[in-house]
Order: structure tokens, then sequence, then C-alpha cells
């Protein structure tokens, strides 16, 4: 959590929030429409006689004023609109923006993009700094849906009542490593607890900092410590260092502030004592267990399963000390993650290779495998008896053991390190034809034969895993949550924090109990299709439906496609059926489709893929005369390679073709759900909807319906761990429609290596014709929609993911003020109220069913319900925050499927985040396994709301938006907006540079996308420009 700057009570805060003139934003008491009855809800007419909540009717056709369920009072008259793209119409009163100037009355007025840029001063409107930032206040609790009681995996802590002190540490020589720390620093306690430091027991982040539970007998101290190395074994020589420890006092944390700030009186975190207090409960799991992060990791918790190719996964336990509204919690979840098995060199080297190199001499290929699977691995000596040294390899040699010679002395004599090896040690080396491991310097030749050496225990593996670990890892992780709550109790139990000398040092006592939390089940919202099918409504039942007997609310017309076939093993005459198939589905889902490709099925080789795709995009531009292909089908081999990302970035940055890929398994078993689920991407990567919600075509979703409003999306995705030359690629997405908010138009940017910020929201640039240009997706995304719905937004609500909490007032501060200047830059005055809401995945907290064994208060998987909202007790003090389980649990064969069409790995239709986001995964294909998991609800952040949503209106809204998702008959876990910009910086990542395969080879293909273009102020190529008719549709589906 970051530190929140602000002055002391006494001054007064601009804190600045627009407010609405009109009625919109006066509070009113909610009006219940019926969600759980077997018709769909009727709108609330001008007249109070509105029918009790549990009272159900079908679509009344006369769509009257209401007032919105968790929303404000609208006195505009709201127009019936038949299920369509027109938006509704209505008539607006003066806003107030941020600065006091009136927006124009006239909603169709243009918006200015000519020379007359308005120069606004941002500071005037918003705070320039964190220290006059404050974030949005909760504005209640929300009231909407069932109750019901739910268990948080968050543990009460109490807080202590002895003054926290904090102490700088200096050692001198300077140590970079933080075990070595811990270690000079567990000596130092171990000699002078009872007499220099007067019996206390400090605490100790492996840095620069010391704490403890009362002052010290010093301020200032020096100490010298005497530390034998420890990779000396016994019996060997023993290497001992001296250091210099100086101890010198800093602070005092302020636990009254800390009290102050819990019960919701004071707004800013006394980060201090949180930092001191998480640091003390992590201190004995330190030296128990292998720290990673904010997680422990241990071969003891559990046994540790093989992953293949020398990996093994252990399992550990994530910890954090927050700040909620019931005090201080222990969040504790269930971790896991690869490490690099303790083997001995020669054997992990048969296992990396998947062959006996006992035998045979190694290739180049085999070398360089080795060379990187083993580059920065610790390795101890097994030659030397009981002395262990450990190592770090930097390399290997490129010659066999038996060539290699080095020099022993100053006159260059040369010795071989055969010789070498059984003269100094007695040790006769085997395996003379495999090459040695470098160590240590790589100025200085340290060799060391393979097989005197062995993998020290403990090494986490931070590269990308292949498709055998990734499945084997999911298999060890994936949990009931019955199974993963046991496990929390246990790991609870196990680390004994009464029994914790730390803890108890401190004063810190910590439940054994997980909290019990009032949650509540949002219902489900009525979802529209169109009018000529069976099911013109439909109530999604425990977050799922399907299309039978419906059809799609705006199905699209596709005249003119083709088809690509880039697998060997499909026979011109079965790809020719899975098309027919396939345009059958696409017309029974409600879409025109020819039955026929305007030419004939084309076969081709992978490698060619940029020549066949010119070759079929010519062909068909010759026979229809210019006219647009609408659509490009592509069937590709399972395992593709680079094919699918060099396909993709040639049909949407050279050719600007709309393609649909589909792997050829599936070409074989056909599977009409599978053609279902196909059919509904096409349908929205040619422009078409799919379904709508009911109260946004009847003009009643409160804070959206009212006035124009547009819904962004963003993220940014960031390169795998140990690339440190890859752009970041951001992307935003915008919705085009109104009131339906359901087609959302994308665009993406690189930016310089692991930036968060996203650098391109608004832009300025000097050209030598026109002056000052204004530019920037947001900016676009603007003149887009206006472009799309012949009105200007007149509110702008804003879903920002993959923001954590330390960068929640940096992302604020700059993106929201460049929200400003891009509106400011489109019309003098333009200043629309925007809401900014930060969506995180990667939390830990988890949420299960009061009784396990009740089913009607869990779905099949055995997780909560979708709609399941907590916004209580472990939530935020004071600021406005809830989490939202949206989803039902899964419980599937082929749990991956790619993301988008065949490009990127996914949870099946929804489970998305546990992606590539901490690595990079590869896209390959996946056996069939069935796994079922614990969902994770997602955490929504309210940073900023100049809309003034109440809880039931932005939670409401949220958990609505999450039946809108184009792909799949589901809700999904993340909000549509925030999902789509993933999926479209995601795919993004194939416009930089061609897919690199596992072996490290470059794919075939068209080279890099951005050829000829210069690198931008950043540093970073910018990427090719989609084109135009790729831009306006969801393209990324």
């Amino acid at each position: 959590m970051p530190i929140r700057q602000m002055k002391e009570s006494s001054e007064q805060h601009l804190v600045i929030k627009t407010h609405m003139q009109s009625s919109i934003n006066q509070p009113q008491k909610h009006h219940k429409t019926a969600q759980n009855g077997k018709g769909p809800p009727q709108p609330l007419q001008e007249s109070s006689n509105t029918k009790p909540p549990n009272q159900t009717s079908p679509p009344a056709k006369n769509r009257g004023r209401r007032r919105g369920r968790g929303g404000r009072k609208s006195d505009q008259g709201d127009v019936c609109m038949r299920p369509s793209s027109r938006p509704c119409t209505v008539v607006h009163k003066p806003v107030v923006n941020p600065i006091g100037d009136l927006l124009s009355t006239t909603s169709n007025g243009p918006i200015e993009t000519g020379k007359n840029v308005c120069e606004m001063e941002m500071g005037l409107g918003f705070p320039t700094s964190s220290k006059s930032l404050s974030f949005a206040r909760r504005p209640g609790y929300g009231q909407v849906g069932s109750k019901c009681i739910v268990k948080a995996n968050h543990f009460l802590a109490e807080l202590p009542d002895k003054d926290l002190n904090q102490y700088d540490v200096t050692i001198t020589p300077e140590v970079t490593s933080r075990s070595l720390n811990r270690a000079i620093m567990a000596e130092l306690v171990r000699l002078y607890k009872e007499s220099d430091l007067g019996t206390r027991l400090p605490a100790y982040d492996g840095r620069k900092s010391l704490y403890t539970a009362g002052k010290l007998p010093f301020a200032w101290k020096e100490f010298a410590i005497k530390l034998v190395d420890a990779e000396d074994g016994i019996g060997g020589p023993r290497r001992e260092r001296e250091y210099k420890v100086v101890i010198k006092f800093v602070a005092r944390a302020n636990l009254f502030h800390l009290g102050q700030f819990l019960a919701g009186k004071r707004a800013d975190a006394p980060q201090e004592a949180l930092q001191i207090l998480d640091i003390v409960l992590r201190e004995l799991s330190t030296k128990r267990y292998c720290p990673v992060g904010r997680s422990f990791f241990s071969p003891d918790i559990r046994a540790p399963q093989r992953l293949g190719d020398g990996l093994e996964s252990w399992c550990g336990f994530y910890q954090s000390i927050r700040p909620t509204q019931m005090g201080l919690s222990l969040n504790i979840d269930m971790a896991s993650a690869a490490f690099i098995e303790p083997l001995p060199v020669i054997e992990f080297v048969a296992q990396l290779l998947g062959k006996d190199v006992l035998s045979r001499p190694l290739s180049d290929s085999d070398r360089v495998k080795i060379k990187k699977g083993l580059r920065g691995v610790k390795v101890e000596v097994t030659h030397r008896g009981s002395v262990r040294r450990k190592y770090r390899v930097s390399g290997l040699t490129s010659q066999p053991t038996r060539e290699l010679v080095f020099p022993v002395d100053d006159i260059s004599t040369m010795k071989s390190v055969v010789e070498y090896f059984q003269e100094m040690y007695g040790f006769t080396i085997q395996h003379t034809h495999l090459p040695c491991l470098q160590v240590g310097n790589q100025k200085k030749a340290n060799y060391l034969p393979m097989e005197a050496c062995k993998i020290v225990e403990g090494q986490r593996y931070t590269k990308r895993l292949n498709e055998r670990q990734i499945t084997a890892l999911l298999k060890v992780t994936c949990q009931r949550p019955r199974d993963r709550e046991n496990d929390i109790l246990q790991t609870v139990q196990h680390n004994a924090y009464d029994q914790d000398p730390y803890a108890k040092e401190f004063g810190i006592k910590i439940s054994e109990k997980l909290a019990s939390v009032e949650a509540r089940i949002l219902p489900a919202p009525w979802l529209k299709y169109h009018e000529t099918g069976k099911e013109k409504d439909c109530l999604p039942q425990v977050g799922q439906w399907n299309m039978m007997n419906k059809k799609m609310i705006n199905g699209m017309t596709v005249s003119r496609w083709a088809c690509i076939n880039f697998s060997r093993s499909v026979q011109e005459s079965v790809a020719r059926g899975f098309c027919n198939e396939l345009a059958q589905m696409c017309q029974v889902s409600g879409m025109e489709f020819n039955s026929e490709p305007v030419i004939p099925i084309y076969s081709a080789r992978p490698e060619h893929v940029e020549k066949a795709l010119k070759h079929v995009y010519h062909a068909y531009t010759n026979k229809t005369k210019g006219k647009e292909l609408e659509l490009l089908l592509a069937i590709l081999p399972d395992n593709n390679g680079s094919l699918y990302g060099d396909l993709k970035r040639i049909c949407e940055t050279d050719l600007g073709l709309i393609s649909q890929c589909c792997l050829s398994k599936h070409v074989f078993k056909i599977s009409k759900q599978y053609l279902a689920n196909v059919s509904l991407k096409i349908n929205v990567k040619m422009g078409g909807r799919n379904t709508v919600l009911l109260d946004a075509i009847s003009c009643r979703i409160p804070l959206v319906s009212d006035i124009p409003t547009i819904i962004f999306g963003a993220d940014v995705t960031h390169p795998e761990n140990g690339e440190d030359s890859s752009p970041s690629i951001a992307a935003v997405v915008a919705s085009q429609d109104w009131p339906e908010v359901t087609k959302y138009a994308g665009l993406v940017c690189a930016q310089a290596h692991r930036q968060e910020l996203i650098q391109d929201l608004y832009k300025t640039w000097q050209d030598p014709v026109r002056g000052t240009v204004s530019g920037g997706m947001i900016r676009d995304l603007l003149i887009s929609f206006r472009k799309a719905t012949g009105q200007k937004p007149l509110r702008i609500i804003f879903y920002r993911d993959g923001v954590s909490e330390g960068q929640f007032y940096q992302v604020l501060l700059y993106e929201l003020d460049a929200i400003r200047k891009a509106c400011a830059s489109l019309e003098p005055n333009y200043q629309p109220p925007v809401t900014f809401i930060v969506v995180q995945k990667r939390h830990h907290t988890r949420l299960f069913a009061n009784n396990h064994r009740d089913r009607t208060s869990t779905d099949r998987s055995g997780n909560i319900l979708p709609g399941t909202v907590v916004d209580s007790k472990i939530c935020h003090p004071t600021e406005f925050d809830f989490y939202l389980c949206s989803h039902a649990g899964i419980q599937v064969e082929s749990l991956f499927l790619r993301y988008g069409d065949g490009g990127g790995w996914g949870f099946v239709m929804d489970k998305l985040f546990l992606r590539e986001r901490k690595r990079n995964m590869v896209p390959v294909a996946f056996p069939s396994f069935t796994i079922q998991g614990t969902s994770r609800p997602a955490h929504y952040h309210v940073l900023w709301d100049e809309n003034n949503f109440t809880a039931d209106g932005i939670q409401s809204l949220t958990n609505n938006l999450c039946y809108t998702y184009a792909r799949c008959t589901r809700s999904v876990s993340v909000v549509p907006p925030a999902y789509y910009a993933h999926l479209a910086a995601f795919r993004a990542r194939f416009y930089t540079e061609p897919a690199m395969q596992e072996n490290g080879s470059a794919g075939s293909g068209a080279g890099h996308g951005a050829k000829g273009t210069r690198t931008g102020e950043s540093g970073v190529r910018p990427l090719p420009a989609l084109k135009e008719n790729v831009k306006r549709v969801m393209f990324y589906c």
C-alpha cells in the first residue's frame, strides 16, 4: 500500500469533484427490479406504482423513466430503443467541470480537431502531486443482492502495545547478499543479545533497517563481527571474515496513528508501522524457508513434484499484513513455484536434453541448450569430500574436458584439467568428452568438470516454462476450494504464530480462524437477443447460459470470405467440410454467412505464410475487381510455432484482413460448442454484437444510460523475466456504442521496457505545416466514439488493469492528467467527469463458502456463487474498494484455450489471469486433463470518482458488464474492458518481432513488422500501424 502523503489535519485539502447541476447526482432510494424470476424485469414508469421486488414480467413495450439501482435520479426523459446500435435520445443539462467551465449543452456539437487547442493548466482541476491527492472515499456500503456469509483467508492480528523503533544498519565492507547480511546480524544477536542489546530480539529486513520493540540501550554503537565462510565445509580450510556493523537509531513508529487509520479516522496509512509489523511476522519464516518475494517455499511443506527437464515444484505460502476495516489482518494463501531440482549436473543435463549424455558426444545445439539452462545456476563441488564450496555457473567451455588446458603459474606453464584434478584432489575425471562448467569471473578461466558438481538446493527457476512443465505445475497448484482452505488453516497452525519468538517479542497475536465476512450475491442481469429467435431474452443461471434457440442481437453479414489451410494433415475435403459446418453455425446463430468461399481453399506450408496470405489476397482482389475480402479463415497445425503470430501481424498491419484461426484438432473433431464459440468471435470481429444488457437498451443503467458514456479499459503487458530489451506493450480499448456499451475499439503502442505508465494516452508533436499537433490513444478513441454514435461522451469510466498498490498515486496522477489533456485538446472547456477504477487480479484474497456442504451457496465446482461481492471487513478502512467474484468456477477437460483464437494461453473461457503476467508462456498445444481450482475474486479500487457512484451503482455496473464478454456464454472474472485491453496488448506483442520458438530460432514470416520505421523519442521502435478497418472492430477477440 502506498504511503498517503497528506498535510496535517488542520489544513484543508482541495479534492476536486465534478458535480452535475442536474438532478442526476442527487441520492435516491434504490428501486429493485426483478432479477430472479422467469421473465426479464419490467422497466419502471414515471408513476411511483412500481412492482414489488420479487415480481417478474416480460419486457414492457413502453420504456419509462426510472431511478436506477445504486445510482442517482435522472430527470432526463429516456426514450425506448429497439435492439440496435442507435443511442438513447436525451436532453442534456449543463455540467460543471472541475475548473468550473460549462460544457456545451449541445450534445451534437462538433468536436474540434483543428488548430484551436485549449491549453489548460491541469493543476487547476487536478492535483499535480501526491501531497495534495486523496483517493475516493467510500460513499457507503452496498445493499443490493441476497446476503450471505463467506470466509476469507484473512486472520485478525492484534495491534501490539509496545513502541516500535527503527535503527539504521551499516555493514562494512558492503555486502550485497541479503542472506549474508542476515547471517552477520544473526551472529551479532547471538553474541550481544543479553548484553549490549538489552535482551531485545530485533527483526531485520536483510538490508539497512533493524526494528525493535522498545529502545535499545544505545542510540549509536559499532560492533565487530567475525563470520566463518559457510561455503567451506568441515575439514577444509575455513576462511574467517570480519565485518564492522554500525547500528544507529532512526525513528519511532507511531502506533496511535495506525490505530486511528484502522478506525477510519485518518486517511493516510502509517506505512512505516505496517512495514515493521510485516517484517516482524516474516522474520521466523525467512529463517525456516526459502523466501521469494512475499512468499516462502520449502520441500518440507509438501513433497516436491517433478515438472520435467530438471525442474520440480515446491509448495509454499504467501503472507502479508494488511490494514482492513476489521483491523490488521494477516493474509495467508497457498503458493507454488518451479525450482531447479538439486541433481548432479550430469543428471540435470540428461533430463534437459532428454537423452543419454554419457556415451554420446554433444552437438552444438546441445551445448547452447546446456549453457542457457545452467547460466546463473549455483552449484557445489562434490570431489573434495566434506568441502562443498559453491560457485555460480557463468558459461560452458566450447572444448571437451580432455582438451582443456590452463596456466598454473606466472610463466604460463600449462596443465590439463584432467591432470590438475588427478594431482590436486586425486579425482579421476571419467567423462572427458563432456565440456566443463565455467564458474566465477569470465575473465579468469575457472573450470569445473560436470561430474564433480551438484546443483544447490533452493534455486527458483525464473525462465519460461514449456508446455509439459506448465501442465504439471497446474496440476499441483489448482486445488478445490475446500482443500485450499484446509491447507491455509494447516499453514497457519504449522507457523504457530503464538509460539513465534519475534511475534512474542513485539506483542503481536494472530488468530487461527479465517475471517467471517458478510457478502452479497448480486443478481445476474437479463440479456437481450434478437427478436427472431425463439428465446428473445435470457437470464443466466450460475454465471452461464447457451445459444440454443437464440440469435445474435446484431448478426453481421459475411459474403466474401476465403480459407487457407496450413496443416498438412488436413485434406482439402476435410477443410471444406469444416468450413461448411462453420458457415451453417454462423447462420443458425443469426449471421448471414455465404456458404461458399469466393476462391477455392488454398493449401500452403507454414514457412510460406506471408507468400500464401498475399497470394490469396491478390487472387481474391483480381477476381472481385477490388472488393474487400471480409474474412479470412486459417486452419493451423496444433503445434504451429510462430505461425499464428506471423499471420496476425501480416493480416492486421499489412493487408488489413480480419482473420479467424482454427486448430486442426478441431477441424477433425467438429464440436457444436466449439463452432458456436467461433461464430461468436467472428461476429464481433465483423463489427456485430452477440448480446446486450436488457437494461442498456432500455436505458436503465444508472450513470451510464442517462447521458452519453464511454467506458475505457487499459492494460500494460511486460516482457518475460530475464528479457531486458523488449518493450512493454500498452493497450487501451473504449466502448463505441451507447447506450449498449458492448463494442470496444482497441489501440496499442510499444513503450519503454517495464514502463507501467501508459505513455501514449495523450501526446503532442510539432508538424512543419500544422504546428503543434495533438494525438494519443484517448483522443483517438474519443473521436472514434463520436463518429460511431454521433455524440461526444459526457461521462468517462476508466477501468485500469495491472496496477499494484505501490503505483496507485503515480498512475492516477499521470493517466488522469493525460485524459484531461486529451479532452481539452478536442474542444475548449470539454472536461467530462471521470471515474478511475483499478482492477487487480494478482492479489491473494480468496473467498470460501461458509458451509461447503450447502449446495445452495456454491456452484458445481465448490466455489462461491458468481456475483458474490464483499465491500466490508477485509476491505480498505476508508477508501472505495470491493471484491467481486463475477464468474463461476470451472471443471473442464482441456483446461486451456488460446488467447484470441490461437495466439496465447489462458484458462478456458475466463481464467485468463494465471496467464503470462508472471511469465509469458509459450503458445503451444496442451494435452487435455481435468482440473478444478479456487475462484479468485477481482479487486476493484475506485481511485477517483467525479460521477459520484454509490457502492451499489459501481458494483452492479461492473458485475453486469461481466456478462457481456463477447467470446463465450459465461460471465467472466474481470470486467470486459480490462479483459479486452489485456487481449489487445498480448496480441500486439506479435507485432514487435517474429515470435521466437522454444529453441530460440526465429519463426518464418514477414520479419519485423515495423521495418523502416524510426525509433521513437523513448528509444522504442514504434509498432506497425493497424489498418483502419481493423481498428474499428474487436480484432483481438
